[in-house]
This record gives structure tokens, sequence and C-alpha cells, in this order.
């Protein structure tokens, strides 16, 4: 069987995965570096369990990761998709090719996928969760409109869709909820306070350590 790999469309360079995870981004201590401006130091990586892949955005970089041309948060691979690393593209290869049973659609993802908008909106919403004060609650749908410098009835709309998306029953601190749910599932994930953002990257940067959801209590 052909070793699982990544093929680098600007270079052609073939790189193999590693057995657990590999890093992608533009940093230099990553396994798989990307020259390209809109790559982050660290934007992605690939990890592996048993014959699976899958790939994750470290903290919704400002250009984001595409799987096939979706913007995604986290997806499962299959052999030849095509993964946009801002707009660096590669191809993944040489993973098991497994049969789908019929009249069932394969299970890529526990995370839904988002809109490039949506991610905005994600964002935006948990900011405050990710400054050095205090915080109390998520942003409101006033706050990342004026952040995002759109209508607040616009934002309104895709915080529904997120709702939705994200199965946040209607009831109380719905928006709290929303932003409790997108920590716990990893969309947003801050650096430590210690580092700080490359000059390319948002203000909430891609790290390990996520933010508790105890702090995000209303």
């Amino acid at each position: 069987m052909e070793t699982p790999h990544i093929r680098i469309e600007s270079t052609g360079a073939v790189v193999r995965l590693r057995p657990d995870v590999t890093t992608i981004g533009r940093g230099a201590a990553v396994d798989i570096y990307l020259d390209n401006p809109s790559v982050s130091k660290l934007h992605a990586e690939i990890v592996r369990r048993g014959p699976y892949a899958y790939v994750s955005d470290l903290g919704l970089s400002r250009h984001g990761t595409r799987v096939n041309g979706k913007v995604v948060a986290q997806r499962l691979l299959e052999d030849g998709d095509v993964l946009t690393f801002g707009s660096a593209r590669c191809r993944i290869g040489g993973l098991a090719v497994e049969q789908a049973l019929p009249e069932t659609e394969p299970h890529r993802s526990a995370v839904p996928e988002l809109t490039r908008r949506e991610v905005d909106v994600v964002a935006a919403l948990c900011k405050p969760a990710l400054s050095d004060e205090a915080f109390v609650a998520p942003a409101t749908a006033r706050d990342i409109a004026a952040d995002l410098v759109v209508t607040e009835a616009a934002v309104k709309q895709h915080l529904l869709r997120l709702y939705q998306k994200l199965r946040i029953a209607e009831g109380p601190n719905r928006r709290v909820r929303l932003a409790n749910e997108v920590v716990a599932r990893g969309l947003v994930r801050p650096l430590p306070p210690s580092e700080q953002p490359e000059p390319d990257s948002p203000p909430w940067p891609a790290g390990t350590a996520t933010m508790p959801s105890s702090r995000m209590a209303s």
C-alpha cells in the first residue's frame, strides 16, 4: 500500500505524513513547510488514527483551511482530497480507500462545515474571550456587526444558522451556549498569552491552549 503523503502543488514535492501528527505552516519547526505569505506560522495539522486521517485548522487562521474548496475547522480526509492552506494547494494521497455503505453517505466529521462568513462570525463572537481582560460574555450581535462591518440583521441571520448547525436549542443564554460549544469543539483555540500573533495572523491565532468553558459563563 502507498504510504500516506501530501503533495505540494507549487513545487511538486511529496512529503510523507508522520504516524501521529503532521504540522503544516510557514514556521521553521513545522513538518510541512509552505512558503506562501497566506499561510500562518502554525496553520493546520493532519492527525492519523489507524487507517484514517483528518485535518484540523489551528485556530481559524485569517485565510483558513479548505478541503475540496470548502472551508473547514476539522474534516476527515479521503484519498485524493485537495487541501488548501491559505492559497497554498496540496493533495492528500496514500490513504486507505473504504467502500461506503449503500444508501448512506460517509460521516466525514463531527464538526459541521462553516462558510467563510460563519467562520468570521464565530471568531468575532468569541473575540472577547481571547483578550487579556476578564471575560464576561461573548460579543453581542451589534458588536459582531461593528467588527465585521456588516448589518446587525445579517449577523443575526448567521447566528441563527450557527444555532442550527451546532444544535443549540432555543432558550436563555443561547449566544453564550453557542460560544461554549464553539470552544468545546476547538473552533477557536488561542495561543498562550505569552506568545504574540504574526502580522498575517488574527489576534486569536492557533495554539495548544483552549479556553476553559467555565470562563464562558454569563
